[in-house]
């Protein structure tokens, strides 16, 4: 089956529930084995990718990512593209009861004109590649003034072969209260859904925002590869 057509057969209701209820939505098997090898594979050749980021130079923790250059490989332009449609759905629920403007379009194309047009030009979709002792410290990817509030990451290593540790972090910031962490098993070909810096929670007077960052704890041996889509392109 067609990455495009695989995913718009996913349980799009039961990723929307798990969204509200946990702040993330684990979706098995998006990409297969082989296609997680090629991909990989693609941090090898710097003519597809516009920037490199060492991240212990910029205090990001210690690894590195490329920012894929347009135009985007065909299987991360298809999956950036058959992904936002449901997702726009849910991030203008989202919005509605945050009472955030804007409201996002159906199509991908709309909102990607929508950020070009404010000069956010360059392409967000990356690869990360970790070796033993990296990390990636929790954040927020925030490119410009337009910004899709959902992202997805898609782990293209197997866990327990290729490395050890690595764990994908969610944290949660409640008003008066405590940080929430959450630990996502990502198995290979496995996809998360989690927003990029807030969402809403039903309180007893009404919905009201939380925070959220997401980051990768040290990867104890090994090397491990992942696949980075965020819908909003950067200033």
């Amino acid at each position: 089956m067609a990455l495009g057509a695989r995913c718009a057969a996913l349980d799009w209701p039961r990723i929307a529930q798990d969204l509200d209820a946990h702040g993330c939505a684990l979706v098995p098997g998006v990409l297969t084995p082989e296609e997680c090898v090629r991909l990989a594979g693609a941090y090898a050749k710097p003519e597809l990718f516009r920037s490199r980021v060492v991240m212990e130079r910029h205090g990001f923790g210690k690894g590195e990512y490329q920012y894929f250059a347009y135009p985007l490989p065909g299987p991360i332009a298809e999956l950036r593209a058959a992904l936002y449609p449901p997702l726009a759905h849910l991030a203008n629920r989202w919005y509605e009861a945050m009472q955030l403007e804007p409201r996002f379009p159906p199509a991908h194309e709309d909102f990607i004109a929508r950020c070009h047009a404010a000069g956010q030009l360059r392409p967000t979709p990356l690869l990360l590649q970790y070796r033993a002792g990296d990390y990636n410290c929790l954040h927020q990817d925030l490119y410009g003034e337009h910004v899709f509030p959902l992202q997805a990451a898609v782990l293209l290593s197997r866990p327990g072969t290729d490395y050890e540790g690595g764990e994908f972090v969610l944290t949660e910031q409640r008003p008066r209260m405590q940080s929430r962490a959450e630990v996502v098993p990502l198995e290979q070909g496995g996809m998360v859904i989690f927003p990029v810096f807030h969402r809403p929670v039903n309180g007893t007077r009404g919905s009201y925002r939380v925070n959220m960052r997401h980051g990768v704890s040290r990867l104890r041996s090994g090397s491990r590869h992942t696949l980075g889509v965020i819908f909003h392109d950067a200033a």
